[in-house]
């Protein structure tokens, strides 16, 4: 799809007149032509301004995306006059063709309608301007089942990463079964429970860690958001749990979880400690499953996306892994070896810093915001960067945006390392760290999510 913009002002050397209502329509079919070969990366222009659009969500019509040559120019401009009044150009390496389009532009906080409206037309992708970036359309509608398990309550990348669940909910990219939040505390799963409700699905089910690590260090302290009032004295922020005892132990929520659904089709993100992971795999049949904790994860789980981890030359420890690091010894060693676990490193997601200022005017659309109210009443300027979201965009995207290690094995010391040992037969992968322009993309990505009404 669109790749790069233009400005009409950059035309005005190569057109007799710089509006449409001076032009002819042969004069505007040969302008058009010519932008295709000046600008072989892409454009789309307003007819009736022939101007660039700053903003919104560009998509293709299907009615004219068959167009590449200059005598299909006509059939395009009279589909844009009739229906939305925006023509685009791009080429195809593929086949050597450039093809123009009649489109339609969605605002920009309108993702989730103009994906369904770029895949009812099969177009591959849509174009977000003000962003300058793609976001795939015509990605396989997989069954994807979804447990998060995170430490809610300290970095605000869970925040971003249970929001991106959202927003693919939102596309009907996955659908997201519970959330774990295995960092201790009755406030820390509040936080989801508000989240839940902001966001549209009140009813997934929140389980809670009671018997992990007292304590662990907080770098932003969000927990009471839950708790807001307006000036009112009234609650900020709706609720659907009343009663912190609604919340199951983290572990039985991942049981009753996995035994109903079918075997091998959970994906669990994990983004915080492996507490309650480790729970799981040590408990034994229950009312939900006669199967041993290990059994029911061999069975009922394709994979896990693990934030943490360092690899490459380092060696040194993850801070996820280490802070509760007996914990974390038994998830290594009675994690099944034939069940996939990708890791995401702190490294691929320290590029990908999430502003405060930025944050907060990206929410600007609304004064009633749980995330927008932490970013303006703490200090959320701590060196935060968005690791969490790497290991759900993973989950459920694919690694067709990741560049990944071969397989192997991974080890955990006393001291929280991580050792990868190559292995074609291995069960772990991980994350390597892109670019500037990989990483500018990704975060320009959430920041989209970010917007979303």
């Amino acid at each position: 799809m669109r790749k790069a913009f233009i400005s009409f002002l950059v035309l005005l050397c190569a057109l007799p007149a710089f509006s449409q209502n001076r032009l002819s329509d042969k004069e505007l079919y040969n302008a058009i032509w010519a932008m295709g070969q000046m600008y072989p990366d892409g454009f789309t222009i307003d007819l009736k301004t022939m101007r660039q659009p700053q903003e919104g969500i560009v998509v293709s019509y299907a009615a004219t995306q068959n167009s590449f040559d200059k005598k299909s120019i006509p059939a395009v401009v009279r589909h844009a006059r009739t229906h939305n009044g925006f023509v685009g150009g791009w080429y195809n390496p593929e086949n050597g063709k450039y093809y123009f389009d009649s489109n339609r532009i969605f605002p920009e906080d309108s993702l989730a309608a103009a994906v369904a409206f770029a895949r009812a037309n099969g177009q591959h992708s849509v174009w977000i301007a003000s962003k300058q970036i793609e976001v795939k359309s015509n990605y396989e509608q997989k069954d994807i089942r979804v447990i998060l398990d995170t430490d809610m309550g300290s970095s605000t990348d869970d925040l971003f990463a249970l929001m991106m669940l959202y927003r693919y909910m939102d596309m009907k990219r996955c659908k997201l079964l519970g959330v774990v939040v295995d960092r201790m505390g009755n406030a820390n799963a509040d936080i989801v429970d508000v989240l839940n409700n902001f966001y549209g699905y009140p009813d997934i089910p929140i389980g809670l860690e009671r018997k992990g690590i007292d304590l662990p260090h907080v770098f932003i302290t969000y927990h009471n958001v839950p708790y807001a009032r307006t000036t009112d004295a009234e609650p900020l922020f709706r609720r659907s749990v009343t009663d912190p005892s609604q919340y199951e132990e983290g572990y039985k929520l991942y049981r009753r979880l996995l035994a109903s659904q079918p075997d091998h089709s959970v994906t669990i993100a994990s983004i915080g400690f492996v507490t309650t992971l480790a729970r799981l795999l040590e408990s034994g049949p229950d009312e939900y499953s006669p199967l041993s904790g290990v059994e029911l994860v061999r069975n009922k789980v394709c994979a896990i996306y693990a934030m943490g981890g360092v690899f490459g030359d380092a060696v040194e420890p993850d801070y996820n892994f280490s802070q509760a690091i007996d914990f974390s010894l038994k998830f290594f060693e009675l994690w099944p070896r034939e069940v996939d676990i990708v890791f995401s490193p702190g490294e691929v997601g320290d590029p990908l810093d999430y502003r405060p200022e930025t944050v907060i005017a990206d929410m600007d659309w609304t004064d009633s915001h749980p995330i927008k109210w932490i970013y303006q009443f703490l200090n959320c300027d701590t060196g935060q960067k968005m690791w969490d979201p790497l290991a759900v965009i993973n989950a459920v995207e694919g690694d067709e945006l990741y560049s990944l290690s071969e397989r192997g094995w991974v080890e955990l010391t006393p001291r929280g390392e991580t050792i990868f040992t190559p292995d074609p037969a291995g069960n772990a992968r991980y994350q390597f760290p892109g670019d500037k322009v990989w990483s500018d993309t990704v975060l320009k990505y959430i920041r989209l999510m970010a917007i979303q009404r």
